[in-house]
């Protein structure tokens, strides 16, 4: 008995130095953060400053082209699940926006199984999927704003929240909500509400830059000599484009002939209020001034880890759950399979040695937000509890830049999910359609080229070289001298649906591309 007792403290023992070296994660999550607000992008404005982003950039992996999710809710769903927005089942919008629901026997939610193998979870900031936030069953700490359980306070992104902390009653909270979710972030990073000796995961969830897009007042008086260049596309006619593209006028022309906005919607989305007159330049200034204070979080996160000891062993992701769109293509606005819309900063910062092998390098193959899941399950040691849809992007991280042949695919299906995203809707179907009018479509990105197939029947297909025509302004697809590579992608997009699983695969809108 006695040597029986004495193996089991030894294999005790063995697992709880196993469980210690594991890698914790700190997966910093902001909200329709575009890659102009990181001063390390190159298509940031030049008078843009985020250092602290900056220096996480020249300690990482920085990637060029990260496609997170399309909209809020969506992207949420699929770093929680690592599936596609059709993937995900049971996930659905119900009562008053954006009241939402889910089944967890349906619908498990990845956090919970890092519990099962000796991590602590833990999620601080904005909830956006379902009600039920998960807390005792995916995270064992949880300080929440919870939009779709209080609908009502769910417009007070920066302000005035009802705060749930571990399961509890909401607690009307007063502060500015980055500064608050830093604080409680780097509280937990010391030691709060965590288990000594475990490996962690930390999802911290920024409700900035979200429309109302509200500075912190310290901030109210930066970038006062930005300056705002109208996009190429701010107005029509959009050649080659799809017909809600072509029709997408949220900016004319003021008196001095810049972009101001006009007023284009009589029930805006929360917090984007239309205010007809307003100047592109004050909107785009306001946007990047709420940035600032991520910027500064970032800052005392990664001061927090260094003085707590655990910079070494803690991976670092930073990214966004899509951009948004100022004037370009005419939007204010993200969901749009367009650059400005959906494409978000991407960082990854390796722990140790690794991080020193890797650090400043900029990758610029495509990737896709369910990427970031199997990644995060290849670093813990953990195995994949279910088929998920995404690439470990492990070789992009270590100390050799390997190759790198894998798509990312985005696929847009508004506010349906799982078997109700199997059949398309019909043009003119509500459900077809979120944002501005914008329908379900397909994205594909791979090497240089973006290919999009919008599922309206009969509407242009659209393809892109991102390295030739960053702000996607020529349309491919509508060239003759490129039908091969548009049907190459086309069959690849198809083959991707069908390797996640899409039950609209054998049912799509036919394609119509009249060629030049």
């Amino acid at each position: 008995m006695k040597l029986r007792v004495l193996s089991l403290l030894s294999l005790f023992a063995c697992v709880t130095a196993n469980a210690a070296d594991q890698t914790n994660i700190l997966f910093i999550y902001t909200d329709d953060q575009s890659t102009q607000t990181v001063s390390c992008y190159e298509e940031a404005y030049p008078w843009v400053n985020t250092p602290n982003i900056d220096a996480l950039a020249a300690d990482g992996v920085r990637f060029e082209h990260a496609y997170i999710g399309s909209w809020c809710m969506p992207s949420r769903a699929s770093l929680l699940t690592g599936l596609q927005q059709h993937g995900i089942e049971s996930m659905r919008m119900e009562g008053t926006y954006p009241g939402s629901e889910y089944d967890p026997d349906k619908c498990r939610f990845w956090p919970s199984v890092f519990r099962e193998n000796g991590y602590t979870t833990a999620h601080i900031g904005k909830w956006h999927t379902g009600t039920d936030d998960g807390f005792g069953r995916d995270w064992d700490y949880q300080i929440v704003w919870n939009r779709p359980k209080y609908v009502e306070n769910s417009p007070y992104y920066y302000d005035n929240q009802l705060i749930v902390k571990n399961g509890g009653e909401p607690e009307m909270t007063k502060g500015y909500t980055t500064d608050n979710y830093t604080d409680w972030a780097v509280d937990y990073i010391k030691g709060e509400g965590r288990e000594e000796g475990k490996p962690w995961y930390l999802w911290l969830c920024y409700g900035a830059v979200h429309g109302p897009f509200t500075p912190a007042d310290r901030h109210l008086d930066d970038y006062q000599d930005a300056v705002v260049e109208a996009p190429a596309d701010v107005y029509p006619p959009r050649p080659d484009k799809p017909q809600y593209v072509q029709a997408m006028e949220f900016w004319e022309p003021g008196k001095n002939g810049e972009p101001v906005e006009r007023k284009v919607r009589e029930d805006s989305p929360v917090g984007m209020k239309d205010m007809p007159g307003r100047s592109l330049r004050d909107w785009v200034q306001q946007y990047q001034q709420g940035v600032l204070a991520i910027d500064e979080g970032v800052g005392r996160l990664l001061e927090a880890l260094q003085e707590s000891g655990q910079d070494e062993n803690t991976m670092i992701v930073f990214t966004s759950d899509q951009g948004f769109a100022w004037g370009q293509k005419g939007f204010k606005s993200k969901v749009a399979p367009y650059r400005a819309n959906v494409e978000a900063p991407m960082i990854i910062r390796m722990p140790g040695a690794v991080a020193e092998q890797s650090a400043g390098r900029v990758v610029e193959e495509p990737i896709a937000g369910v990427d970031i899941v199997p990644t995060f399950f290849a670093q813990a040691g953990i195995e994949l509890p279910w088929e998920m849809h995404g690439y470990d992007l492990s070789p992009l991280l270590g100390a050799e830049d390997k190759a790198w042949e894998y798509p990312a695919l985005l696929v847009h299906t508004a506010k349906q999910y799982g078997s109700n995203a199997d059949v398309v809707p019909p043009a003119g179907d509500p459900n077809l359609y979120h944002g501005p009018g914008i329908p379900w479509y397909v994205m594909l990105c791979e090497g240089d080229y973006k290919y999009i197939r919008n599922l309206i029947e009969g509407e242009t297909e659209e393809l892109y070289h991102m390295g030739d025509d960053p702000e996607e302004l020529v349309n491919l697809a509508q060239l003759a001298a490129h039908q091969e590579t548009l049907k190459q992608f086309r069959a690849q997009a198809i083959e991707e649906l069908r390797r996640t699983k899409a039950g609209m695969v054998d049912n799509l809108p036919a394609v119509g591309t009249p060629v030049k």
